[in-house]
């Protein structure tokens, strides 16, 4: 971890930080810049940091956005992306979104095959006696997603794993409809919906 960390950091002095980092165009900032823990083109190897390849441009925008404005609060937010997006401009991100939504997604072999039939049950019709609904309502039935709602297919198991206890905790608090949503999950739960979706 100490490694990647210092790679980002390294490639963030590269790029002159401050206002350099804002004037740099998106391809340049994805491919150095971002590269450093997403990985060539999106595909980061680290389940600490998500895969962005193939991902909603328009989610992008809104993540980059509530990172810079301090409304997503999670610690990796605030250990990585705080300071990486406090100089992008809205031109900049959006055009982050659009390079990162036109990259080839990565197809995630299962992790937990085990828990593939009951994260598949979570995922295309919910658990109504916990009030929790279909994943597929919002994500898709590819778990593709659509506008804000962000793609899961491709994306490292235990990243989404991470990001659901997250919102049940509270401590990723910028998706309101997600507090609601995972708040009876179990993690036995959450690591099967997200095996599921992950695998699409």
């Amino acid at each position: 971890m100490k490694k990647i960390i210092a790679i980002a950091v390294g490639a963030l002095l590269a790029s002159g930080t401050g206002a350099a980092l804002a004037q740099q165009d998106a391809k340049s900032l994805a491919t150095g810049v971002c590269a450093a823990c997403h990985g060539p083109e999106g595909h980061s190897i680290s389940p600490v940091f998500p895969r962005l390849a193939g991902q909603q441009a328009a989610y992008i925008v809104l993540q980059l956005d509530a990172f810079r404005s301090h409304a997503r609060g999670d610690p990796n937010a605030q250990a990585y992306m705080w300071g990486m997006a406090s100089q992008l401009s809205d031109a900049t991100m959006k055009a982050l979104g659009d390079y990162y939504a036109a990259q080839k997604p990565a197809h995630e072999k299962p992790e937990y095959p085990d828990l593939l039939a009951e994260g598949k049950k979570i995922y295309t019709e919910g658990i109504p006696v916990q009030n929790v609904p279909a994943c597929a309502s919002c994500h898709g039935p590819k778990a593709e997603g659509a506008g804000a709602f962000p793609r899961l297919a491709g994306q490292h198991t235990d990243y989404l794993v991470a990001q659901l206890q997250g919102f049940q905790s509270g401590l990723r608090s910028n998706a309101p409809i997600m507090l609601g949503v995972v708040k009876t999950l179990s993690p036995e739960q959450m690591k099967a919906a997200a095996t599921y979706a992950a695998s699409r």
